[in-house]
C-alpha cells in the first residue's frame, strides 16, 4: 500500500506545524487532527528520529519541522513512518531479486516497474511547501 494513515497522519501534522513558528505539543496535535495520542506518538518519533521533526521538551516543549518545508520530500516523509519506501505492488524493484523466482516469465513486471520509478521520482520532488501552496 502506498499511502497508509500513518503516512496521511503525518503529512497532515507536517502541514499544521509548516504554519506555527513556536512547538506544539503532542496533546494539542492529537486534539487538532482527531488522531489517538498513542498513535500519533509513533508517527512524531519517528518523524524526529529520521531528523524531519526536532523535538523539544518541557512546559513549552513540542514539535518543529527540522528544516524548510521545501527540503521535507513526500518520499522521505512516508518512508520515515511506514518503515520502507512506499510500494505500488510486492514486486521487487530488481529482476533478480524476484521473491517468486519467477521473474523471467513475469509479463507485467516491466510496466509495474516503470510504474514504481515514476511514483518514487514524483514524491520525490514533490515537497511540503508543494502541499502547503496548494
Amino acid at each position: 500500500m502506498l499511502i497508509t494513515k500513518a503516512s496521511e497522519y503525518a503529512i497532515l501534522t507536517l502541514i499544521i506545524l509548516s504554519k506555527k513558528q513556536e512547538p506544539v505539543g503532542s496533546e494539542k496535535l492529537s486534539l487538532e487532527l482527531n488522531i489517538p495520542k498513542s498513535f500519533l506518538a509513533k508517527i512524531l518519533q519517528a518523524l524526529a528520529k529520521d531528523n524531519i521533526l526536532k523535538s523539544y521538551k518541557g512546559a513549552n516543549g513540542g514539535f518543529v519541522l527540522a528544516k524548510d518545508s521545501k527540503d521535507i520530500s513526500m518520499l522521505d516523509v512516508i518512508t520515515s513512518v511506514e518503515g520502507k519506501a512506499p510500494a505500488v505492488f510486492e514486486c521487487s524493484p530488481s529482476i533478480n531479486e524476484c521473491p517468486s523466482n519467477r521473474a523471467d516469465i513475469c509479463s507485467i513486471w516491466p510496466f509495474l516497474n516503470k510504474l514504481q520509478i515514476k511514483i518514487d521520482v514524483f514524491l520525490e520532488q514533490l515537497s511540503l511547501a508543494d502541499l502547503i501552496e496548494e
